[in-house]
């Protein structure tokens, strides 16, 4: 007995396999893509009319209406505080602090953070603002 096989080519191609693909994918990314840039920590940002896009940093000082001061998500002791950047400092070579600081903390927190940064040699600081309409 004698059996057959065909090889030939193919000449109609199936995209239904491939567009499950590129669905599939699409919806992967529309759904991380929500959770790139957000911290744990909510706050209600001062408003500015003219304010740009903050360069990336692993060093963001987040200020809430309580006076809760956290550095990233972790929640630190303000006297701690220098020596928490100050590892970050040296690890990651960054010289920039990013401070998001709620609208009804007080410039006293604020001003304290920025002195504890600039007494381990931290020299630029961006306060994190929302764009509003005046």
């Amino acid at each position: 007995m004698k059996f057959e096989t065909s090889n030939k080519p193919l000449s109609i191609f199936a995209f239904s396999s491939l567009t499950d693909i590129v669905m599939l994918l699409l919806i992967f990314f529309l759904l991380t893509s929500q959770f790139v840039i957000q911290t744990g920590v909510k706050v209600k940002l001062p408003g500015a009319q003219h304010n740009e896009q903050a360069s990336q940093t692993r060093m963001i000082v987040t200020i809430t209406e309580q006076n809760r001061v956290f550095l990233g998500s972790e929640e630190v002791n303000i006297d701690k505080l220098a020596g928490k950047l100050e590892i970050i400092k040296n690890t990651t070579s960054e010289n920039n602090l990013l401070i998001r600081a709620d609208k009804s903390v007080k410039i006293d927190l604020v001003i304290r953070t920025i002195d504890v940064a600039k007494g381990i040699g931290i020299d630029r600081f961006t306060i994190e603002t929302e764009k509003t309409n005046f």
